[in-house]
């Protein structure tokens, strides 16, 4: 049976104004803006490609060399479909066992989920298909088994919910094939993978609803819960305890549309779980993807997240409005947000589809590498002001 969302009139009136007031008793961080490429690719990876040391960036067609990030390599030809490059995640493993990183993406147009081969030298990559999944809007990559590896799980609307196994020999070194799990007949925009009833088993959850993961993978059913649904959502749909009760709670994007909140997972008074909606930020739209990570270096999560710069080319609500990525804290009572780059095109600066937290300069704090059709921006995190 479906839950019915409780909304909470001045409980979202209290957060509007948190929302919206000044907070001035609080410190942000800081960043600098570097510009790396002008390219219009919208996934991008942070990984040591050629082994020496230093942290690499990966998107589209190129790699970048750290620790500057001047000199690019080709890694391979991605066909363009009027203004989107068939490039639709950035995901790396290790997976023929060569000791380098490869590069696992999906084609919304060639509708396949496929890898890239690192050569280990600056040639060109060799592609490899995995699996014709159908359109592929996202792809992430979560420890779904808990054997301490990622799979390859892509959100493909309309079309069965999977997701790929790299294969190992008994010494655990991969071997360059997948094994397909099915999960569900359809899933639509939007994917989420966490513990959502608390039984130690990672769920998948997905725009109507969340699948309850069985015992046995191999020959379990997933169970689906249809309770909420949650239109095109973001990809990822983040599971994660906000308010700290024990419970995982769940935080939502509209992709194609306004408004960014948090449901709070409660129980009701027949003992049925249900999700109480908090918005965090309904006044942006197209928040298509998201990290939760310790940005601010308090030993805190907090959620980062902006607006794809035209995700549908210009035809979602919003299109027009200024471009911006932010971070937002949790302050025990609701999210506050802060500015990383607000504005006008060249000033503000768009997600894209699949964007890279990590320590690039060893500063030990981390940094964010957003691509996007606006450009590969790297913002370096300068600490607490």
């Amino acid at each position: 049976m479906m839950s019915e969302f409780k909304t909470i009139g001045t409980l979202c009136l209290l957060l509007v104004i948190t929302l919206i007031a000044p907070n001035s008793y609080a410190q942000t961080v800081k960043f600098e803006k570097m510009k790396v490429a002008s390219e219009s690719y919208e996934a991008v990876a942070v990984v040591d490609i050629n082994g020496n040391g230093h942290l690499d960036l990966i998107s589209g067609e190129y790699w970048y060399e750290g620790p500057d990030f001047k000199t690019r390599h080709f890694v391979g030809p991605i066909e363009r479909r009027s203004q989107y490059w068939d490039d639709f995640a950035a995901i790396t493993m290790d997976v023929n066992g060569n000791g380098y990183k490869d590069i696992i993406s999906g084609g919304w147009f060639s509708e396949s989920l496929h890898w890239r081969e690192n050569p280990g030298d600056n040639s060109e990559w060799e592609k490899h298909i995995i699996e014709h999944t159908g359109n592929v809007e996202a792809a992430r990559g979560w420890d779904v088994d808990g054997d301490g590896h990622i799979e390859v799980v892509p959100n493909n609307p309309n079309d069965p919910l999977r997701f790929y196994k790299l294969n190992r020999d008994e010494q655990g070194r991969a071997n360059g094939s997948f094994r397909e799990y099915y999960v569900a007949d359809s899933q639509g925009h939007g994917l989420g993978f966490g513990d959502i009833n608390g039984n130690g088993r990672g769920d998948f959850v997905i725009s109507n609803g969340w699948l309850e993961a069985p015992a046995d993978l191999d020959n379990g059913e997933w169970i689906l819960h249809d309770e909420f649904n949650f239109g095109s959502a973001s990809v990822p749909i983040l599971v994660v305890d906000v308010n700290g009760n024990g419970k995982n709670d769940l935080i939502v994007g509209q992709a194609h549309d306004y408004g960014l909140s948090w449901y709070e997972q409660t129980t009701d008074s027949a003992g049925n779980r249900a999700w109480i909606e908090h918005p965090i930020d309904p006044f942006s739209s197209q928040f298509h993807t998201m990290e939760w990570v310790d940005i601010d270096g308090d030993g805190n999560k907090e959620l980062i997240t902006g607006k794809r710069f035209r995700a549908h080319n210009g035809n979602d609500p919003g299109a027009y409005d200024p471009l911006g990525l932010y971070y937002f804290k949790w302050n025990g009572v609701s999210f506050v947000k802060n500015t990383i780059a607000s504005g006008a095109l060249g000033v503000g600066k768009g997600t894209g589809i699949h964007f890279s937290v990590s320590d690039l300069n060893q500063s030990g704090k981390n940094d964010i590498v957003v691509a996007g059709k606006d450009g590969l921006y790297i913002f370096f995190n300068l600490g607490i002001d």
